[in-house]
């Protein structure tokens, strides 16, 4: 791969309204951005921020839908080296106030439409910047002029404050310098070989990184945006074929939701040439390709990084790949040392530019500290190699249960369960004992109009997993509290039992084992 240069995100906007004008970066509904007025609308968002008093290092906190102006407030930041702080906006009550008192940022941009969530805060709140309301002080933009003061960001300036996914604990916020924001796109570059006139079907998030680096890799690789305002499993291959897309991205559940959709004759009619993302377990893999005729390109990679780590080019199923010329990977076990090949080892990663690696958590040394080992930050993923080197992940190590004295990956179990044709997402969780130990704890969401007993899953599951991986408990649910990456929060998952189906009693043997 390249060298990430010193040319910062505000000089790659420039560069491109500059030298490509009228080439398209972005359509969002009826409208065609291109990158002059990509440039001119970035340029007045950045004098609105700065009438508001905002000024170079001030935390900015971002909390808008998907819309184009979700992006002008992005470059608009980056370009004046404040530090951007995105808030997903589906967050209410106690994680909300959270990220607004630790971040502490001096403002806050926020759709009005999520203004409630803001109102039942105990804490103070920053100065509100209004979108889209009777008082929509963002909405001014439009009549600004534009702002032509001279660049002043490095690349190494930090410019944003990431929350950590907070699958397992709270958020944390992970600084993230200029150089950092364009590594990753770099990388996506590399996974996905996209070039000028390739189309991107846009629906992630902006609140969170992968969404971000989509954007930034567009200004890189000239590639067009077909912007959506939600993602929709039923209308993804439609929206697909109208916009021409030729590159679609996955997280987490996106696969098996678009996979479990009633097949039709026309499923690999379009233009898409690459599926690419993280978080696609093998079974799927194939399935996937098959059906859709697409090629899967699989990466991995984390907040606390960049984008992808590591990247899978060479097509092995359920691979995660091997590291990006950016990254050395050790897989090392509890006391830090490498484990035999084929084992299970925490990934820990080694930065071979410092630049490029963990630049720590925000007002946070402890968990700065606990993160890492000598020059190796420790991801808390756990994956194995095979004998070429490609790695596979593995779950959580803070995933891990133990049970009857054996321990237990929930990933492996899950991995199983999700296979069942009536599952569309499951979860595992330890619950307490009598034992001391952990029990464990199925949460299943089916798939719409789909009805499947308890003891008929586990009676299922017996024929497929080890007598103690067998969960005791199952409880259904109508949706899962997710992360922006679509990873389901098993920290919000409960623990109770009371009323649950436990199978404790239950003969549910169907063969001998």
């Amino acid at each position: 791969m390249n060298d990430v240069g010193d040319e910062t995100i505000g000089a790659l906007l420039e560069r491109r309204a500059r030298l490509h004008p009228d080439d398209t970066y972005c359509t969002f509904r009826d409208e065609r951005i291109t990158f002059r007025l990509l440039k001119r609308r970035v340029d007045q968002v950045a004098t609105l921020l700065k009438a508001h008093g905002l000024a170079r290092g001030d935390r900015v906190a971002v909390m808008l839908p998907s819309h184009p102006e979700h992006l002008y407030v992005i470059f608009a930041l980056a370009q004046l080296g404040m530090v951007r702080v995105p808030i997903n906006v589906h967050l209410i009550g106690a994680p909300l106030e959270h990220l607004l008192t630790e971040l502490a940022p001096q403002a806050l941009v926020v759709d009005c439409a999520y203004e409630a969530a803001l109102a039942g805060l105990a804490s103070p709140l920053p100065t509100l910047i209004r979108r889209n309301g009777v008082d929509g002080e963002f909405d001014a933009y439009a009549a600004c002029v534009e702002d032509t003061a001279p660049l002043d960001v490095a690349a190494d300036d930090i410019v944003a404050l990431t929350p950590s996914s907070g699958t397992t604990g709270a958020p944390k916020g992970v600084l993230k310098s200029d150089r950092h924001l364009r590594a990753g796109p770099m990388a996506v570059l590399r996974l996905t070989e996209a070039q000028p006139g390739d189309v991107f079907l846009f629906w992630e998030a902006l609140h969170h990184g992968s969404g971000v680096a989509v954007a930034i890799a567009a200004l890189i690789g000239r590639f067009q945006l077909a912007m959506l305002e939600r993602f929709s499993a039923s209308r993804f291959w439609d929206e697909a074929r109208q916009h021409r897309a030729t590159h679609i991205h996955y997280l987490g559940s996106v696969l098996p939701m678009l996979l479990k959709q009633p097949a039709r004759a026309d499923d690999r009619e379009h233009g898409v040439r690459i599926a690419w993302g993280g978080g696609c377990p093998s079974h799927i893999w194939q399935a996937f390709a098959e059906r859709f005729g697409v090629t899967m390109r699989e990466g991995y990679g984390l907040s606390e990084l960049i984008t992808f780590v590591t990247a899978n080019v060479d097509g092995t199923p359920g691979s995660i790949g091997k590291p990006l010329s950016y990254y050395e990977v050790t897989l090392i076990d509890d006391e830090g040392t490498p484990v035999h090949a084929g084992d299970k080892g925490e990934i820990a990663v080694r930065a071979r530019d410092a630049r490029l690696g963990f630049l720590g958590y925000f007002n946070n040394a402890g968990a700065d500290a606990a993160a890492r080992r000598g020059d190796l930050f420790l991801t808390g993923d756990l994956a194995h190699a095979d004998a070429d080197g490609n790695l596979f992940y593995a779950g959580r190590k803070k995933d891990m249960l133990r049970r009857r004295g054996i321990n237990i990956s929930a990933w492996d179990v899950e991995s199983v369960f999700a296979e069942h044709e009536a599952i569309a997402e499951v979860a595992l969780v330890g619950v307490p004992s009598e034992l001391g130990e952990d029990e464990l704890k199925l949460f299943v969401r089916v798939r719409d109009g789909v009805r499947v007993e308890p003891l008929d899953l586990i009676r299922w599951s017996s024929l497929r997993l080890p007598y103690f991986q067998i969960p005791r408990y199952v409880e259904f649910v109508d949706a899962f509290p997710k992360t922006p990456t679509q990873r389901i929060q098993k920290k919000e998952l409960s623990r109770e039992v009371v009323g649950v189906w436990d199978g404790a009693h239950t003969d549910f043997r169907v063969a001998k084992r």
